[in-house]
């Protein structure tokens, strides 16, 4: 994540910013206690974010991944048939962190055991058709989809996702599929 980078949820946390909080909350317990439960607190913000951006759209999400595994980095995709930008803040991962970029993307940094997993979240244009839908995920399952093709076929979420936060993206964007 970047400076200019618009953080939504990590389960990273400085405990050095919650140190105040949590002693004067609870004074009578020991640093431990108090780190495992200013943990336990931004885990309830994970769930407090997703009714934030409950915000239906009216196409399916597309997952565009960049997976680190034991044997190598792959491309990939998956759908999020809902549409619903809520059931993006979802992993099975150990660690993530969904932001929205600069350019008015939606990602996740997810850690693994195997490595780290960077994904890109868009939805697909209204105006376009399964057939050029089946085209993008094929060259994204093949390693081929370059942004033109991505950005031919979906649109970025961060303008929705930036009227919850108050959030303001620019208008022209070049979007990077892969780590950063």
């Amino acid at each position: 994540m970047e400076k200019t980078d618009h953080l939504i949820w990590s389960d990273q946390i400085d405990y050095e910013d919650w140190r105040e909080d949590m002693e004067s909350e609870y004074p009578d317990e020991n640093e431990q206690w108090r780190i495992d439960r200013a943990y336990e607190i931004n885990d309830g913000y994970l769930d407090d974010e997703r009714c934030n951006l409950d915000i239906q759209l009216s196409r399916p999400i597309i997952v565009i991944g960049d997976i680190g595994r034991w044997n190598g980095r792959v491309m990939g995709y998956k759908e999020i048939k809902s549409g619903n930008i809520k059931d993006c803040l979802y992993s099975d991962c150990d660690y993530n962190t969904w932001f929205v970029d600069k350019n008015g993307d939606l990602r996740c940094t997810a850690v693994h055991h195997d490595g780290t997993n960077y994904y890109l979240y868009r939805t697909y244009k209204d105006d376009v058709s399964e057939k050029q839908i089946e085209n993008l995920k094929w060259k994204i399952y093949n390693g081929k989809a370059t942004l033109a093709d991505i950005s031919r076929v979906t649109r970025r979420l961060g303008d929705e996702i930036g009227k919850v936060y108050g959030w303001e993206f620019p208008q022209r964007q070049k979007t990077d599929i892969g780590a950063r």
